[in-house]
């Protein structure tokens, strides 16, 4: 992987070490334990080179450019042909978060057609399925405008993509919430449940872990004030009405952060919004998100 392509991949909160470790995996998947593109070997010599674009088929907005260009600098050396990682040249023409349409050239590649063709389906598939992300995610951003509320996504993720899909929610134009149980204590109703309560909960997540942030999800005006009483500064509001979220707001004031949450949609967001809430919380931005369609096109000239 090149060190442009790295800085890009660094730039955008991206552990290069962590785009590989995908991108390898993939290629495992794709390729089997010999890393052989069986068609492309019996088709295409060796030797011939070409250019191809990389092509939106639809409107929308981009993200995953770095990664796919990773993706064509790595399949050399992962199928050990020559050139190793350096040899097929990536051009990008569009950048991550740039809204596109259908017909728009996001990126030109040069290099081996073998390789071209090996890597296609692997930068594609990353780079469709992160530009959906980002472009159902921009949706959600635009609808939010003129509110103070933001659109975050959660831990409802591909197994594998987390880092991945919330790049591209930023992309987007959203705001990342926890990337996992490590690094934010969220107190839910089964916690609740088995602790004995709002307060109890908290009070043992913060005498366990007093130096990381903690989250607490409540169901009623009357949870809510109780959390923040116990010292919470951010709460979920779960499955309440827009009435309700109101009601909340105005109680809570500014102790605390809240995040509306539960079965959100677009034809509601501004609704919620509108109440007053921080965050609207929607796992739909990456477990329902449709793929942007993207296309490799070999140039004829």
């Amino acid at each position: 992987m090149r060190e442009t392509t790295e800085q890009a991949l660094r730039a955008g909160g991206l552990d290069p070490a962590e785009v590989r470790r995908v991108i390898v995996a993939a290629f495992t998947e794709d390729l089997g334990p010999d890393f052989l593109d069986v068609t492309s070997v019996a088709t295409i010599p060796a030797t011939q080179t070409d250019t191809a674009d990389l092509v939106a088929r639809a409107d929308g907005v981009v993200a995953g450019l770095a990664v796919a260009a990773a993706v064509f600098e790595v399949v050399g050396e992962v199928t050990g042909s020559d050139g190793g990682a350096r040899a097929v040249e990536v051009s990008q023409v569009a950048h991550d978060g740039q809204r596109v349409a259908r017909g728009d050239v996001l990126a030109t590649v040069t290099g081996p057609t073998r390789l071209l063709l090996t890597a296609e389906r692997t930068a594609l598939n990353l780079l469709c399925r992160l530009s959906g992300v980002a472009t159902h995610t921009r949706a959600w951003a635009d609808a939010l405008t003129g509110s103070k509320a933001m659109v975050l996504d959660t831990r409802k993720t591909t197994p594998g993509l987390r880092a991945l899909e919330k790049y591209a929610v930023r992309a987007g134009g959203g705001t990342n919430k926890r990337m996992g149980l490590y690094d934010v204590a969220m107190i839910k109703d089964n916690h609740k449940f088995a602790a004995g309560g709002v307060a109890a909960a908290y009070r043992r997540v913060r005498a366990e872990f007093p130096d990381v942030p903690v989250q607490v999800e409540v169901d009623t005006l009357a949870e809510a004030l109780e959390a923040v009483e116990a010292g919470a500064d951010f709460l979920l509001l779960d499955n309440m009405t827009p009435e309700t979220l109101t009601e909340v707001v105005a109680a809570v004031g500014d102790r605390a952060e809240l995040e509306a949450t539960g079965g959100l949609t677009l034809d509601v967001a501004a609704r919620y919004a509108a109440t007053g809430v921080d965050y609207l919380s929607v796992g739909a931005l990456t477990h329902s998100s449709p793929i942007l369609d993207v296309a490799l096109d070999l140039r004829t000239e």
